[in-house]
């Protein structure tokens, strides 16, 4: 289980929302002006996150949240792998079904690899929300 602290910021219908802790490494670092983590972390907004809990809490308190390495693994390969095969897949369909020596032949198979990879982003983005209703979620391990 990989773990992290967040801190509960909403609590509704057995759900709780957390928010992910900043680094207090971040805070207190010489090179804070020249560090791209602490630019990214002020150009990206915290966001709150919906976990389970079987734990009681307020709004207020620091918890650690786990998430499970294999679920982490998947979707990692269903957001980096999947795009990338349905690119060169595009492209190789488009590239075996055209003739040779015809005009814009080229132009077809770009259009077909970049038609595969939207296609793609749109089945990721549909098989996200189901598998966040069919799989394990984040958990709330205990309080911090």
């Amino acid at each position: 289980m990989i773990e992290e602290l967040a801190v509960v910021v909403k609590i509704e219908n057995h759900q709780v929302w957390v928010e992910a802790e900043s680094n207090s490494a971040c805070g207190g670092c010489q090179q804070k002006s020249s560090c791209t983590a602490n630019t990214l972390g002020h150009v990206l907004k915290k966001k709150s996150v919906p976990v389970d809990s079987f734990i009681q809490l307020k709004t207020g308190d620091k918890v650690i949240v786990a998430i499970d390495e294999g679920l982490l693994l998947q979707a990692s390969l269903l957001l980096y792998l999947l795009p990338l095969m349905a690119l060169f897949t595009g492209a190789g369909i488009a590239d075996w079904m055209l003739l040779a020596d015809k005009p814009f032949n080229e132009l077809w198979i770009a259009g077909s690899a970049l038609v595969s990879f939207i296609l793609s982003l749109w089945f990721i983005n549909k098989a996200q929300y189901l598998l966040l209703l069919t799989s394990n979620r984040p958990v709330v391990v205990r309080k911090a």
